[in-house]
Formats: structure tokens, sequence, C-alpha cells
């Protein structure tokens, strides 16, 4: 198959991670463009339509009020950026893990308290996971969550908490709609679990049309360059979207607003 493939495209921030791993392993047979880190990408799906899509999620599927509640957002990467902003705005305290050192001062420096999830598990009311990693929230949080905790994941795959510790013989699922389970315990605790684990803004809620069509021409712009590119420009390696196409398709989106205006 690679033997008809010219490049590949990415703009997943896990997916970017693999193909590193590939390329530096010598197992990645084509080049591939990194769109992830691509100025358009970062701000605008990750940072501006998380801030938007974290509160259209929460609100479609629990109709929960924001202000006062105690949330704990893992991770403060463009993601929990645009998710803590949209929960402070919201009236909400905020609690914010991060082992990045960079950006846990990020998360001083914009007004939120640093912590270890094991020190607020017991006391939060939302637990928000958006690290890209795996195992984030374990069993032993599930079970110190306090009744009514609202658990969701707004960042990789179905991996960042752990679903599959919940489905023991001692604990009851129930289907109260879609994408919404109470998973509760023999002592009468329930905890309110969102799209079994997976990305909430995917499951739960739109995602604005303008961002798709940003990252749809990112990507589009990409796949052009690769195609049209010379023989030997692009190795077997994991290359970085040009600033220029960056910049180009910026600027068609700007100016797609400026003619509905």
């Amino acid at each position: 198959m690679f033997k008809k493939i010219k490049g590949i495209v990415e703009e997943s921030v896990t997916g970017v991670h693999r193909l590193y791993q590939l390329s530096k392993a010598g197992k990645l047979c084509v080049p591939a463009m990194n769109v992830n880190d691509s100025v358009t990408k970062q701000k605008f799906d990750n940072l501006y339509c998380c801030r938007e899509s974290i509160l259209d999620g929460l609100k479609r599927t629990t109709d929960v009020m924001f202000g006062g509640k105690q949330v704990v957002v893992c991770g403060y990467g463009e993601v929990g950026k645009g998710c803590c902003a949209a929960l402070k705005a919201m009236g909400s305290i905020v609690y914010v893990t991060e082992i990045d050192p960079i950006c846990a001062l990020q998360a001083c420096m914009d007004g939120f308290r640093l912590v270890k999830l094991n020190e607020v598990i017991r006391q939060v009311d939302i637990v928000i996971t958006c690290t890209g990693n795996k195992n984030v929230v374990v069993r032993e949080h599930l079970d110190r969550m306090k009744n009514g905790c609202i658990v969701c994941n707004m960042g990789h795959s179905n991996t960042e908490i752990d679903v599959a510790s919940l489905r023991t013989p001692e604990l009851t699922w129930e289907r109260v709609r879609s994408q919404v389970d109470h998973v509760i315990w023999p002592d009468g605790k329930r905890i309110v679990l969102l799209a079994e684990g997976r990305l909430l803004n995917l499951s739960c809620s739109t995602v604005p049309t303008f961002v798709l069509s940003i990252t749809a021409t990112t990507q589009a712009l990409a796949l052009i360059e690769l195609y049209n590119a010379p023989e030997g420009r692009y190795k077997q390696d994991v290359y970085l979207l040009p600033k220029k196409m960056g910049t180009n398709c910026f600027s068609l989106m700007h100016f797609e607003q400026l003619m509905h205006v």
C-alpha cells in the first residue's frame, strides 16, 4: 500500500507522536507532514474550539450549572487552556494538574491553582482529562470521587480514563441517556461518566464549521505540497508544515470571513 502513497498528513497530537516514533525507529515508509504543530491548527482547533465545545458538551449531556462548581482539569496544553478559560469565565473554581514545568507555570500565571489529583479528587464536582496520555484517572481516583461527580475526557481516544476498571461485577452501569452513564457503587455512590471516556467534544457536542474549515484547508494545503514536491525534497521523515502555508491558510479563512460580512 505504501508504494502507492506519496505522503501522510497528520493533524492530531498523538498521531504526530506516533509518526515521530516510527521515524526514529526507521519504520516510516513515506514522508509525513506534521499539521498539528501549525499555528492555525493549534490555536483554532485545540484552544479556541475546545474553549467552546467543553461547555457545549457538558450542557448537552448533564445540564450542569457551572457557577461555583469545583473542576479539576488534567493537563494544561492548548486543549487544557481552552477548557480552563471557559470554565473560569462561567464562575467555576478551576484546579489544574500538570507535569510539564512550563505548562504548569503558565497555569499558575493564568491564575489557576496547581494541584496533584489525589489532593482534590474527593471534593471536585467535575473531572476533565486533556493530557493525551493514558490512565490519567484510574480506579483508585474513581473510588474516591464524591457522589454525582461528572467524569469526562477531552484528550485522546478513550485511554485517559481507566473505564475498563469500572466493568466489574460489584459496580452497576445505568444508561441515563445517550452518551451518559451512571456507574453505581455498592454503597449507592454514583459517578456520571460521559461518552464512556471517549472524546467529549466529538461525542457530545458540535464543532464550529469555521474551525473545521481551517483544519481541512490546512490539511489540503499540506497534501498539495507533498504531492507537487519535486523528487527528493521530502525523505522518509516527519516535516513541519511550512509557516508560509499556515499563513496562507489563515489568509484564506480571513478572506472568507470578510466575504460573509
